[in-house]
């Protein structure tokens, strides 16, 4: 007891090409109060806006990331970070020619039912 040492992260598939490993979180460890995940975005990847119900930490390692907030752009380089609070509307993607690597912190842990994506059927 006292730690738990992770030596095996769940691979979560996402479409677009971009892969996530889990350390820590609801699939990886059953936690629910916060979740840890490696993450790389490959040239040409995006999702669509959503307005999470958590916090959200991203630490970039390699590459860059664009982020738009409440209209605002924001690019990402790697040694930078950025806190997108819960309740701000927000889209990731990665316009650039390098792949984007990066640590992902959500608290509490990221699940679909918080993260509020918005349909992408209608054109939105």
């Amino acid at each position: 007891m006292g730690f738990k040492h992770q030596t095996n992260p769940i691979q979560i598939p996402v479409p677009g090409g971009k892969t996530i490993s889990e350390h820590f979180g609801i699939p990886s460890a059953g936690n629910s109060d916060i979740s840890i995940a490696h993450m790389v975005a490959p040239s040409g990847w995006g999702e669509p806006f959503q307005t999470p119900n958590f916090d959200e930490w991203t630490l970039m390692v390699r590459g860059k990331k664009q982020i738009e907030i409440n209209g605002k752009i924001v690019i990402l380089s790697a040694g930078e970070s950025i806190l997108i609070e819960k309740g701000t509307r927000v889209r990731y993607s990665n316009p650039f020619a390098d792949d984007a690597e990066y640590w992902s912190v959500c608290k509490p842990a990221f699940a679909l039912d918080l993260v509020n994506r918005e349909d992408t059927s209608e054109g939105n």
